[in-house]
């Protein structure tokens, strides 16, 4: 099982930037995409970026261009930093990691808990 800690939320300014980071711990034989969804009050939860084990990344458009994913296969971590952030970036950002626990089982996925980023004046 697969264990994730987010960290990096926090206030900031429209136009300011924030780093969010995300651990992964537990027992498993390996992670495959990892990624960053977002929840708003009143939203649906939303995929914000993935990134896959090789590297290869895919944002929603509405971060394209200010978000970048990255992630450390030996470390078990991914990060995304956000720069020209906007009021409309206000949420609870989670992490999330599809991984096998085994060789031979199926993917599976684990959740953070959640870290809130606000974007206000």
């Amino acid at each position: 099982q697969v264990q994730l800690v987010e960290s990096g939320g926090g206030l900031v300014q429209p136009g300011g930037s924030l780093r969010l980071s995300c651990s992964a711990s537990g027992s498993f034989f390996d992670i495959n995409n990892m990624s960053w969804y977002r929840q708003a009050p009143g939203n649906q939860r939303e995929l914000v970026a993935t990134i896959i084990r090789a590297g290869l990344t895919n944002y929603a458009d509405s971060v394209k261009g200010r978000f970048t994913i990255s992630r450390d296969n030996a470390e078990n971590t991914v990060a995304l930093q956000m720069n020209s952030l906007k009021p409309e970036d206000t949420a609870v950002y989670y992490c999330n990691a599809v991984y096998r626990r085994l060789k031979f089982l199926e993917f599976q996925e684990a959740w953070g808990q959640g870290t809130q980023v606000t974007v206000s004046s």
